[in-house]
């Protein structure tokens, strides 16, 4: 039987007629967010109170409706460098700097994949993924690479306008501008002309259209403050590049992404690789696949080593945004519709599209239960402080376990075998494999 026959109907009505609870299930969801009626208060009363672990950080930021979460997790953990250094309160790093740069960096790339792969089909499975075409969101790496190139300023040195705030539009234009770029540059190559020139020109209009919609990067400023003490300091005429190089230099060098990525297609305990479609034309994406309990344990260094970790979760995955939690056990979606089994494992949620990296955030907390194991995660987010908790969240072990994907750690905190993997050769993957994390 390969269609839907009435009989087969009239069995699941028989069989579901028979469900009493079904009716009031029913009559819950008609006027009620889903999410409400599966929340377990029993479950979420356990990730209240303190944290054994717990470091002071200077305030929630907010991304508001743009894809930045990446880039502002990272602006926060060297923000807090910058305070320790300069004695500061409160401080912020322009997030509207970097991503200007990202968006320059993703249309150069974008570029220069369409003239290496010129000859193959459109129905190519790289072309395919070329003419996916760009976000704004992106990964540690190519934070650092932006902030190693082209420094770092504070914000109100290039602060946010509303498109860098609300980014889909924008985005929309410029893959819509880029996908023609791709047409004409293929052309041109078919034709034996020389496509270099014609890719500045189009370079050249993205910057326009940047300038326009985000302002253009300021070249110099000064960096005037007033410290805890009360004192007032300026340093004049600083680029965004000196004032990293004074503030910031030899912070972003240690760090190695680590993911739990346990799929069929990259074993634990494995060193690769991959270019991303957001990265810069001559960078790449680095990893080191490892166990969930190996990325735990790494989590926990360096929260106790003083410093804040930055990690990728799938943030849509038993979160409550109001509540301020992400809990498998504090939603019970099963129960709610009438005991349908949602559950698959870590990596057939990866290799299946269940589910992905979806948002970036750093981890500023834990706590241990009686055994010393983690039960609790305090997290800074970026969604403003009318979110969550103040802007900060908590999720349950088992939310980590089965839903972050990543973390950034200082290789110093690597075990000897773990930092024997980074001395081989690492493999390298398919730039969509990379989607997965």
């Amino acid at each position: 039987m390969n269609e839907i026959t009435f009989a087969l109907l009239e069995r699941f009505r028989a069989r579901e007629a028979e469900r009493r609870e079904l009716k009031t299930l029913q009559a819950a969801l008609a006027k009620t967010e889903l999410k409400d009626l599966a929340y377990v208060p029993e479950a979420a009363a356990k990730l209240n109170g303190d944290f054994a672990l717990e470091l002071k950080t200077r305030g929630v930021t907010f991304q508001q409706k743009s894809g930045r979460c990446w880039l502002y997790a990272v602006l926060n953990i060297l923000r807090e460098r910058i305070s320790e250094t300069c004695n500061l309160d409160k401080f912020e790093l322009s997030a509207n700097y970097l991503s200007f740069y990202d968006k320059l960096e993703k249309a150069n790339n974008f570029l220069e994949l369409v003239m290496e792969n010129a000859q193959k089909p459109l129905n190519d499975r790289m072309m395919e993924y070329i003419l996916g075409g760009v976000g704004d969101g992106g990964y540690w790496d190519m934070a650092t690479d932006l902030a190693a190139k082209y420094g770092v300023v504070p914000a109100w040195v290039m602060p946010e306008t509303w498109q860098s705030t609300h980014t889909e539009r924008f985005m929309k234009l410029l893959n819509t501008l880029l996908r023609k770029d791709a047409s004409l540059l293929r052309a041109a190559m078919a034709a034996g002309e020389d496509p270099r020139p014609l890719k500045e020109s189009m370079l050249e209009e993205v910057y326009r259209m940047e300038c326009i919609a985000f302002g253009e990067p300021p070249q110099r400023f000064d960096f005037e403050y007033r410290d805890r003490d009360g004192l007032f300091h300026a340093e004049r005429g600083l680029t965004g590049r000196s004032f990293y190089e004074k503030y910031l230099a030899g912070t972003l060098e240690d760090y190695i992404t680590v993911t739990n990525h346990p799929t069929h297609g990259l074993p634990m305990n494995l060193y690769y690789v991959f270019h991303y479609m957001g990265s810069m034309a001559n960078r790449d994406v680095i990893n080191l696949n490892l166990s969930v309990e190996e990325m735990e344990e790494l989590t926990v260094k360096q929260l106790r080593d003083g410093e804040p970790v930055w990690f990728g979760c799938d943030s849509g995955a038993y979160g409550d945004r109001e509540k301020g939690i992400w809990d498998p056990d504090s939603l019970d979606y099963s129960g709610l519709m009438g005991g349908v089994d949602f559950t698959l494992s870590k990596g057939d949620r990866l290799e299946y599209h269940d589910s992905f990296a979806t948002h970036a955030m750093i981890f500023v907390g834990v706590n241990f239960d009686e055994t010393g194991r983690p039960n609790r995660w305090k997290i800074e987010n970026s969604w403003g402080e009318e979110a969550g908790r103040k802007g900060y969240f908590v999720c349950s072990e088992g939310y980590f376990r089965e839903f972050v994907y990543e973390v950034i750690v200082r290789k110093k905190h690597l075990s000897d075998a773990q930092r024997a993997l980074l001395e081989q050769e690492p493999r390298r993957i398919q730039p969509w494999e990379g989607d997965w994390l």
